[in-house]
């Protein structure tokens, strides 16, 4: 019989050990254990790679107690970087669940011990059903490690926390053999920028890998040509609330644009001097107050790189000309686009 945890076991720093101190000492017991690890990542590592890779189906992830909050996050991981993945209790799958686990599916199951017993009453089922069993278990002699077609070792040495009780190293390792697993399945099924963004439609991941074309307004363009008045285009900025106007060449091209901020420094301009009255100036062909050559990109560019532009320059700027492949404006993307 395992003898009851004392006081004395729960090894308690000195007092004259910082909090700090002793975190940095829990973090740095936890590396060498995953230093270890790594250590120990041999081909079996490569034939996990390679049955998911060959796998027409998904990738179902299963475990209990803390491993099972592991496996949890594992199979969002994998299903948001192109291996389609989900998460199955052990214990609800033993009551029906299993029904989700097609013959085609790779099982993939967490437990440090090996031994855990709804998962272990699952086994059977994964092997009737033809499915290629990974097992990330700290014990390969265990039930799993035994029914298992590939086993990935995450032993560890002992728990981080001082009873040798709470799953901290060991869950650490699972989390870490998985996230390696997810990275190199990644790379190899050649998975990009595009194919994350279409995953994350929502939320400031998903605004970062949005097209400019997702986000701006295209029905709201507000364009006039380098000829129109000072007034034309302060009615061009007010009616479509952008607050800037494309200016356009004869041929329709971008050649400048003109700003809220342009407007209050030009009639700033104007009331400092004594040369031009508001009138003469709101009379004045727009091409002479315009900033020429303005900032622009096109809508099939990232949103991220529309940000970039935005808050590159000397000043931060609120609003992009949105061009075609013609340099004609098809569009405005504001800062707020982006952001909100």
């Amino acid at each position: 019989m395992k003898d009851q945890p004392t006081m004395n076991s729960l090894q308690t720093p000195p007092s004259n050990t910082s909090l700090a101190a002793r975190g940095r000492e829990v973090i740095q017991q936890e590396i060498c254990a995953i230093t270890a690890m790594m250590d120990r990542m041999d081909a079996s590592f490569d034939a996990a790679v390679n049955a998911i890779l060959a796998s027409p189906g998904r990738v179902a992830l299963t475990g209990m107690g803390k491993h099972g909050i592991i496996a949890r996050k594992l199979a969002a991981t994998f299903a948001s970087t192109g291996t389609p993945s989900f998460y199955i209790h052990p214990g609800e799958a033993l009551h029906g669940d299993l029904g989700m686990i097609q013959p085609e599916d790779v099982v993939l199951a967490l437990s440090n011990s090996g031994g855990t017993s709804e998962l272990v009453s699952c086994l059977p089922y994964f092997k009737r059903n033809g499915n290629i069993l990974i097992a990330m278990t700290g014990k390969k002699d265990s039930p799993l490690g035994q029914a298992a077609d590939i086993i990935l070792d995450i032993q560890v040495e002992r728990e981080v926390c001082p009873l040798n009780l709470a799953p901290t190293t060991s869950t650490t390792a699972a989390l870490t053999m998985g996230d390696a697993l997810a990275v190199v399945l990644l790379e190899q099924r050649g998975f990009k920028a595009d194919d994350f963004a279409i995953r994350h439609p929502n939320g400031a991941l998903g605004r970062q890998f949005k097209r400019v074309a997702d986000l701006m307004k295209p029905k709201s363009n507000p364009v006039v040509t380098e000829s129109a008045t000072f007034r034309e285009a302060i009615a061009a900025i007010t009616a479509e609330k952008h607050g800037a106007v494309s200016i356009v060449n004869e041929a329709g091209a971008l050649c400048g644009i003109l700003t809220d901020g342009d407007l209050r420094r030009i009639l700033q301009a104007a009331a400092d001097g004594a040369e031009r009255t508001v009138t003469d100036i709101l009379g004045e062909p727009v091409q002479g107050l315009m900033t020429r050559d303005p900032l622009r990109i096109t809508a099939a560019e990232l949103a991220s790189r529309a940000l970039t532009i935005m808050e590159s320059g000397p000043r931060k700027i609120l609003v992009l000309p949105v061009i075609d492949a013609d340099g004609k404006p098809v569009g405005m993307i504001h800062l707020h686009d982006l952001v909100g």
